[in-house]
C-alpha cells in the first residue's frame, strides 16, 4: 500500500558517513517492505563541460534528481533516502523544488580527526580535495537552519540508521 510520498536528506561535510547511512537504512526499509529509493546525489551531477559555471554541479544535479525521482514515484516508491552535502539554504531549497515532497532533513556530525582518519586510507586527488573542503566547511560552521535533527555519526552505523528511521516515524 502506498503512502504519501516522503524524504529524508541525510547531509553534512565530506567523510561524515552520509552514503554509508543511507546504505544502512535501505537494508532496514527494505526489510521493513517499504518501497524506497536510495539515492547518492553526487552521482547525478559528476561531469564537466568546458565553460561550465561554479554552481553548474548542484544545477545538473538537482535537474536530473526530479527527473529519477519522478521515474520512481511512477513505479510506485513513496520513500526516498538521500545523501548529498548541502550546505546552503538555496541548495537545500533547490533540493526541496526537485522532488516536489515532504522532506526531512538530518545532518550528521562527526570531528574533524574521525574525518581525516577515515580519509587517510583513500589516496585519490579528489579525496585529498573533499577533505580540504570539509576543513573549511566545518571551520565557517554549519547554518542551524538546514537541518530539523543534528545526529553525530560516532556510533554503530545500524544505530544512527535506526535512531533517524525511529525519528522518521514512517509508517
Amino acid at each position: 500500500m502506498a503512502t504519501d510520498p516522503q524524504a529524508v536528506l541525510i547531509t553534512g561535510a565530506f567523510g561524515v558517513g552520509k552514503s554509508s547511512v543511507v546504505v544502512e537504512m535501505a537494508d532496514i526499509v527494505e526489510r521493513r517492505g517499504w518501497r524506497y529509493a536510495a539515492l547518492d546525489l553526487d552521482w547525478l551531477g559528476w561531469g564537466w563541460s568546458e565553460g561550465e559555471v561554479e554552481d553548474s554541479d548542484d544545477q545538473l544535479t538537482f535537474e536530473n534528481l526530479a527527473i529519477v525521482v519522478a521515474n520512481y514515484r511512477r513505479r510506485g516508491n513513496d520513500r526516498f533516502l538521500l545523501a548529498h552535502a548541502v550546505r546552503f539554504p538555496s541548495q537545500l531549497a533547490q533540493l526541496r523544488a526537485a522532488i516536489a515532497m515532504p522532506l526531512r532533513v538530518v545532518r550528521l556530525t562527526l570531528p574533524l580527526e574521525d574525518i581525516r582518519r577515515r580519509a587517510a586510507p583513500d589516496p585519490t586527488m579528489g579525496r585529498a580535495g573533499d577533505l580540504e573542503r570539509t576543513e573549511a566547511w566545518l571551520a565557517a560552521g554549519e547554518d542551524p537552519e538546514i537541518a530539523d535533527l543534528v545526529v553525530a555519526n560516532d556510533r554503530p552505523i545500524q544505530v544512527v540508521a535506526n535512531e533517524i528511521l525511529d525519528w522518521l516515524a514512517w509508517d
